[in-house]
């Protein structure tokens, strides 16, 4: 009897460590990337973290950025590219480093700065959900590093974004604060357990008052912050899947991209409204990987358009 106990004690040992190494090697559970709060940013990737996700490489550097570690000020022969944005800009978990925007973005500028400057760097300061306003304080908190340009790249939810909070952060599973013990716990965690809502997350998701308004208020003081720092500015926006073709945006989406289009003239700002772009493509849906994320195929179109854009500033060495 104590035998048959033991073998099958072991088998299940066996089981537990081959799916434990199974999920942490193959999908990388069990090291997922953390988040940290910030009283003015709300919150941001806890800086210096590596992982992989579905086989797909992340690096967080020491600026919470997706990007290898920098220099606080780049040498006078690199071309240095600031890049904003959400989860577009950021990737996720689903994209690999190399197929971010801004390291797509990076390869592009290299060749067409080649006979300028020694070298590109393209910093990618992004999180998901992140909005306008996310994106103010982490300017405002870190500065734009030297940059050359400033990219804010943004999408049509973001006009609509709330103010920044923390309150995601440890209490949501797509925010966790701290790394699970085991890859088993957060399959568990992720999947099995249905999530429970946050009472005060929901009263900030209810934030009255003109959004459309605060949010480019912010891209307002984005512009300056860039304008002082004798910097390039480039606003850039994507659709929702479902603005595309017809029936197209909704009422409020329209009035919304109105109140921008205003803004973008009234200020003098270099934009790029991706909404046309993508609807003069033959398969646009083929673009994306969900309703709002683009895919590679999205994210070289999207870098392609925005590097074209460049060759329009007084870019010198």
């Amino acid at each position: 009897m104590k035998l048959v106990l033991f073998a099958t004690l072991g088998t299940l040992l066996t089981i537990f460590v081959v799916l434990e190494i199974g999920l942490r090697w193959f999908f990388g559970f069990g090291n997922p990337l953390i988040y940290i709060t910030d009283p003015h940013i709300g919150y941001l990737l806890a800086p210096n973290q590596q992982t992989r996700r579905f086989g797909n490489p992340i690096q967080i550097n020491q600026y919470s950025m997706r990007t290898a570690p920098i220099p606080e000020k780049p040498s006078p022969d690199i071309f240095r590219v600031l890049l904003l944005g959400d989860s577009i800009a950021n990737g996720g978990w689903w994209t690999e480093q190399t197929n971010t925007i801004s390291s797509l973005m990076m390869a592009s500028l290299s060749g067409i700065y080649r006979d300028k400057f020694a070298g590109v760097e393209v910093l990618n300061a992004s999180a998901n959900s992140w909005g306008p306003r996310n994106e103010l304080a982490y300017l405002q908190h870190f500065g734009h590093f030297h940059a050359r340009v400033v990219v804010l790249l943004i999408n049509t939810d973001d006009l609509f974004a709330t103010a920044p909070t923390s309150l995601p952060v440890g209490r949501d599973r797509n925010y966790p604060a701290k790394k699970p013990p085991l890859a088993l716990i957060e399959v568990f965690q992720r999947y099995l357990i249905k999530p429970k809502p946050i009472p005060e997350l929901q009263a900030v998701h209810k934030e009255g008052g003109d959004r459309v308004g605060a949010n480019l208020n912010a891209i307002d003081k984005i512009h300056a912050l860039t304008h002082q720092s004798n910097c390039e500015f480039l606003l850039v926006m994507t659709p929702l899947l479902r603005e595309i073709g017809k029936p197209g945006p909704r009422d409020y989406e329209i009035k919304a991209r109105q109140r921008l289009n205003e803004f973008t003239q009234s200020r003098h700002i270099t934009y790029i409204d991706f909404l046309p772009i993508f609807n003069s493509q033959n398969n646009p849906n083929a673009l994306y990987r969900d309703t709002i994320h683009l895919n590679l195929l999205g994210n070289q179109l999207v870098t392609n358009i925005i590097t074209q854009k460049f060759t329009q500033f007084p870019i010198s060495p």
